[in-house]
């Protein structure tokens, strides 16, 4: 019986990400020999200066379907297209190791700890409103992988479990980044290509963003009470006994000593500077890589550490987020096997027969399930935006819908799946970083995704009743 228990479970264990994104790139080829192939005329937008498509002109090109035989070098292809994204996430991986590695940010907690005394829960939505800054104005999530162990060993030090404090840094910077204030991978791409002012509509995003926090607070807390209150009711108890034998916790403490109170003065200066340059000076990879690099390395000599100590853990943070920085590059493989075949504008016009005969209400929820469905196959946000905006705006110029909120349905769909898809690179970066198997995060957070998606559906549709 056991035996039979045991093959079960290896026959649905969920394949290796690299493995699922290539057979999900042997779907896009073999839907290239069925979507017939075809194209929309463009014409440049006299606002934007972008090329649009023209309403009404698609029409049918020579079939281009893909060869297996091809698909490994349309992988390579995808890595170097992704070349500045992937080199951009070692570069912070790196530079957030080192700056971690000083100290700062342990002896920050700690203080904080101290001070709130029997309120300690209170850390978890401070804590979640801080990542989630993050989140929405730079558009962090890989970026804060150096900080999960030292907020799971706070969440230890304070009876919970690894699991909240995962989820304390995951769901936090996910609540920023799905809301979009001023994220430049998801909203400001997206907005660009739809040809509006960048970081307009802000007002119902700041809004979203706080509604998402109060629900992921009640949630998580909710969650660390029950743990503290009985240990044995974590979901990875057999983890959090592990971590016990191998001394695990955080040793907390309330000493700031001047090299800390540097490093930590370089980290907010570092991220006020990246507000800036992204907001104001148009900065993007290369300046942002640059900057987080100077971060790391200040960070390190202020922290009194020689050259050796910061290249190597400069080397160590790098190869924390491979798995991360290679999945970027694969996943644009799928754009890229779509774009070979000449279906793309295909499926913008399949789209559009069906959607355009919808109530208005279900028009608009049709884009935001679509752009949940697509997360799956293409997880990072820049890289969604870039594929399936000029899909979804002419759509939705096709059948009514304001661009801006063609362009909130695509973020949402873009953000909330990031939490469960086993495609999503930032969460299974987290999970090998923490120990914690997809099965038992999948137990945990199902409900919480369900609730932000169905949150995020009332928002969609609401922006389309105000014309947002």
């Amino acid at each position: 019986m056991n035996t039979e228990k045991k093959s079960l479970k290896t026959f649905f264990k969920v394949p290796h990400v690299f493995a699922l994104m290539f057979i999900i790139v042997l779907v896009a080829a073999v839907l290239t020999y069925i979507i017939p192939a075809g194209e929309f005329d463009r014409v440049e937008d006299p606002l934007s200066g972008r090329m649009v498509v023209q309403e009404g002109s698609f029409h049918d090109v020579q079939k281009a379907p893909v060869s297996i035989l091809e698909i490994p070098s349309l992988i390579i292809k995808g890595l170097n297209e992704s070349s500045g994204i992937i080199l951009f996430i070692f570069v912070v991986g790196g530079s957030f190791r080192i700056i971690t590695s000083t100290g700062a940010f342990d002896a920050v907690i700690g203080s904080i700890t101290t001070k709130l005394g029997k309120r300690e829960i209170l850390i978890i939505p401070l804590l979640l409103t801080l990542f989630s800054i993050f989140g929405a104005t730079v558009g962090m999530s890989i970026e804060a992988l150096g900080l999960v162990p030292l907020v799971v060993a706070l969440a230890r030090s304070l009876k919970y479990d690894a699991l909240t404090g995962m989820a304390i840094v995951l769901v936090g910077v996910f609540c920023g980044f799905i809301a979009g204030l001023m994220n430049p991978f998801t909203v400001g791409v997206a907005q660009q290509i739809a040809g509006l002012p960048i970081y307009s509509g802000m007002w119902l995003r700041a809004i979203l963003l706080v509604v998402l926090l109060v629900v992921a607070s009640i949630y998580i807390v909710r969650y660390a009470k029950l743990v503290k209150l009985d240990p044995a009711k974590s979901l990875v108890f057999e983890l959090e006994q592990n971590a016990k034998v191998e001394g695990s916790e955080l040793v907390q403490s309330s000493k700031f000593h001047i090299k800390h109170f540097l490093v930590i003065l370089i980290f907010i200066s570092g991220i006020g500077t990246l507000i800036w340059g992204v907001s104001t000076r148009g900065w993007y990879i290369e300046q942002m890589a640059a900057l987080f690099l100077a971060m790391g390395i200040l960070s390190g000599l202020f922290a009194r550490f020689g050259s050796t100590r910061i290249a190597e853990e400069f080397v160590e943070g790098a190869k924390a987020v491979t798995l991360g920085a290679l999945i970027v590059g694969i996943a644009r493989a799928i754009p890229v096997v779509l774009e070979e075949g000449n279906i793309i504008d295909s499926l913008v016009y399949g789209l559009s027969n069906i959607i355009m005969f919808m109530p208005d209400s279900i028009k608009v929820i049709s884009i935001y399930i679509v752009q949940n469905v697509i997360n799956f196959f293409i997880n990072s946000g820049s890289g969604q935006a870039a594929v399936t905006m000029p899909i979804m705006i002419p759509l939705g110029d096709l059948i009514g819908i304001t661009r801006q909120t063609t362009v909130l349905s695509f973020h949402l769909g873009d953000g909330f799946t990031n939490l469960i898809f086993p495609t999503g690179s930032t969460m299974m970066a987290y999970l090998a970083t923490t120990g914690i198997s997809y099965e038992k995060w999948v137990k945990f957070i199902w409900p919480l995704v369900l609730i932000f998606i169905i949150i995020g559906g009332v928002f969609v549709v609401f922006a389309h009743m105000i014309h947002y």
